[in-house]
């Protein structure tokens, strides 16, 4: 495995795993978790290499995970080993009124349950653009990024236009973390160009379609409501929906496949390895569902995947008959909104 492809220098003294461990699935709706199965569970990953954490303020338990993960790292291995995590976590606020002392409020709070001097990453996520109040929330996220309680400063699920509303307001930002997959390619359209231009990075979330894009679901008919186990798959059987239905869906499974076959992976890899690839993507969350299920020496295979313009073209075949996205969804993070 190629360091190189394992790794992404997310800024001058913040370099991340290219495949982030996401925590959204300790926050409910993913099976019942055991916290002493999931700590355990972070300590494989952590040494098989997987280093990046990815959470949030509303993940449930997720913040607090991580600070006895933590704990427990420097008490078996010390500080050096401790240095080797990364851990990024959202403030997402109710809309309204932004002051000092509410936003710090929050990040103390996040900063004492993570176990943390400074969080790596603040990805700042707002759920109402009619309420201009996350001028305010940014303003003071960087002064609190200049007492040293935040590293640097990052968004989740904003679209171009906000972005755009808040480097003219002299906010210096890292990243943007969206949905983007083989099939939302969504930010292609402006987000991509965007960010490349203003050196913002993207985090892509969403990638496997919260398990769809596997070989569990080739060739298998149409999953009924109640069969999608998890708010993931759910969530995802309305992308796909709105992507093209699941014959197409079949199709772009089958073709996956095909590829996988020829390099010796998984569809997984195939899927993520694709939007590894992509302008602008730094990394790609995938979801782990700690102590019920894990996938760290399939997802190890990824880095040493590469994909040639045949492997390209043959997914464009089918992509390029499916809807249009971004005309019916909109821009990233518009599905929030």
């Amino acid at each position: 495995m190629s360091q190189s492809q394992k790794t992404y220098q997310l800024t001058s003294d913040l370099q991340i795993c290219r495949i982030l461990n996401g925590m959204w699935q300790v926050a409910g709706g993913h099976g019942q978790i055991d916290p002493e199965s999931a700590i355990s569970e972070m300590l494989t990953y952590h040494d098989s290499g997987f280093t990046t954490w990815d959470m949030a303020d509303i993940y449930g338990p997720a913040e607090e995970y991580i600070g006895e993960f933590r704990r427990r790292i420097a008490k078996k291995k010390g500080q050096d080993e401790l240095d080797k995590i990364q851990a990024l976590t959202k403030f997402v606020p109710n809309s309204g009124p932004m002051t000092r002392s509410i936003v710090e409020h929050y990040i103390d709070k996040s900063i004492r349950r993570m176990n943390v001097k400074a969080i790596d990453v603040v990805q700042f996520h707002w759920w109402d653009y009619n309420d201009t109040s996350y001028l305010d929330a940014l303003h003071h996220l960087s002064k609190l990024q200049d007492d040293g309680k935040i590293r640097h400063v990052g968004l989740t699920n904003f679209d171009t236009e906000r972005i755009e509303i808040m480097l003219e307001n002299g906010f210096k930002l890292i990243s943007n973390q969206v949905q983007y997959s083989i099939i939302d390619q969504r930010p292609e359209v402006m987000m991509t160009p965007f960010c490349q231009k203003h050196d913002i990075k993207l985090l892509a979330y969403g990638t496997l379609l919260g398990g769809f894009l596997s070989e569990n679901y080739r060739e298998k008919p149409e999953p009924m409501r109640s069969q999608l186990y998890t708010s993931s798959l759910q969530k995802y059987k309305n992308m796909i929906d709105a992507w093209g239905g699941w014959a197409l869906f079949q199709e772009l499974l089958a073709v996956l496949d095909d590829i996988a076959k020829k390099h010796q992976a998984s569809i997984a890899n195939v899927a993520t390895k694709y939007l590894l690839d992509k302008p602008a993507v730094a990394g790609v969350i995938i979801g782990v569902r700690l102590g019920i299920a894990e996938h760290k020496s399939d997802n190890a295979r990824v880095f040493s995947l590469n994909l040639d313009r045949e492997d390209n073209e043959k997914i464009r075949s089918v992509t390029s008959r499916s809807q249009d996205l971004f005309s019916s969804i909109g821009d990233c993070g518009d599905e929030y909104r």
